[in-house]
């Protein structure tokens, strides 16, 4: 069986697994809704655990019971789980740098930080996984004893992992195109769509499944969809990726007749855009008029961003005006998609 649910304690299991998966949902609601939130979660938590590592192994290196003895001395000792943990906490940190744009957060220099970041998260587990298959190579059998006291099989199927999660980090584009939500709420990555969320879920639930069996029911399928759920159900406002999306696969074609898009759902994104300039360059795509030399938009369009003081110097010839900046950032982000459809960019001044 996929997890050993089944018996007298399976109601028990589901119970946990169902009171872990609301907890992650709500802690996540909570440092991301409120920076005081944010701060306790990912400063104060953090500070109090590295005490309590430090407390155990100190007591252990002296040969104290009670260190000995103690389930995280026991069954989190190895490097992984340490790595694992700094390193998200490093990246959850940086994100609310860039958030609430604290210290060099605010610099353009510093959206690099989240790919690096998470890269690096990925790269442990690659690691991990690569472990795993030498150690099982190594073995006559493929069973290896973790330093957990886990037994593991490693196989091909740890070095296929691990070559997706390079693959993984390679597929992370866009992120010189990452910007901080109206509500300050949200760092967004709007080049990560949810096809690269489900993919990325998938390989790390492989990870987990293959590497910390006794943790996969919990780290593996709660933690992962705890915030692909709260995304998919709440956290996605008005999403113009999904617009973007079906545009860029019907190459330039009327999103009104030939997506399976309504008309609101555009309007909902530009409305949703206004006062946000880096949302509504994201929105841009769906309303340039592909076959023109110049990048044109609606007139309707044109007055809601003079209206709202996101662009200067709109003419009613309808010639989209964006700054240089904004040029290089819609280039960065829709490269691909303009120029399949042989938008020419030098023309916007």
């Amino acid at each position: 069986m996929l997890f050993q649910i089944y018996g007298e304690t399976a109601a028990f299991q589901l119970l946990g697994w169902l009171m872990v998966f609301v907890g992650l949902i709500v802690a996540n609601e909570i440092a991301r809704r409120t920076k005081w939130g944010g701060i306790a979660c990912f400063l104060v938590l953090p500070a109090a655990l590295t005490v309590y590592f430090i407390s155990i192994y100190v007591g252990a290196a002296m040969g104290a019971q009670w260190a000995l003895n103690n389930p995280t001395y026991v069954y989190m000792n190895s490097w992984f789980h340490y790595f694992k943990l700094y390193a998200a906490v490093l990246g959850c940190i940086g994100f609310m740098m860039i958030k609430y744009q604290w210290g060099i957060g605010k610099k353009e220099w510093f959206k690099v930080f989240p790919f690096l970041i998470v890269a690096a998260n990925i790269l442990i587990a690659v690691v991990s996984d690569f472990e795993s298959g030498i150690k099982g190579a190594l073995s006559p059998d493929g069973w290896w004893l973790s330093s957990e006291n886990v037994w593991l099989y490693g196989g091909w199927w740890n070095w296929l992992n691990g070559i997706a999660g390079i693959v993984n980090i390679f597929c992370m584009t866009g992120w010189w195109g990452i910007y901080v939500s109206r509500d300050k709420k949200d760092m967004l990555w709007p080049d990560m769509i949810w096809l690269y969320i489900i993919a990325y879920d998938v390989w790390n639930f492989q990870y987990t499944y293959l590497n910390l069996p006794t943790h996969a029911w919990f780290c593996g399928l709660a933690l992962l969809l705890a915030p692909t759920v709260a995304n998919a159900l709440w956290n996605n406002n008005c999403s113009p990726t999904t617009i973007i999306n079906c545009w860029h696969c019907n190459c330039c074609g009327d999103i009104t007749s030939r997506c399976d898009i309504s008309t609101r759902e555009v309007n909902c994104c530009l409305t949703n855009s206004i006062g946000d300039k880096h949302l509504l360059i994201h929105c841009i795509p769906f309303i340039l008029t592909p076959t023109s030399a110049f990048c044109k938009i609606d007139l309707r369009t044109c007055h809601l961003m003079v209206e709202s003081d996101i662009y200067t110097g709109c003419s009613r010839r309808n010639l989209l005006c964006l700054t240089p900046q904004e040029i290089t950032c819609l280039i960065a982000t829709h490269k691909t998609i303009c120029s399949i459809c042989g938008l020419v960019f030098g023309n916007l001044k």
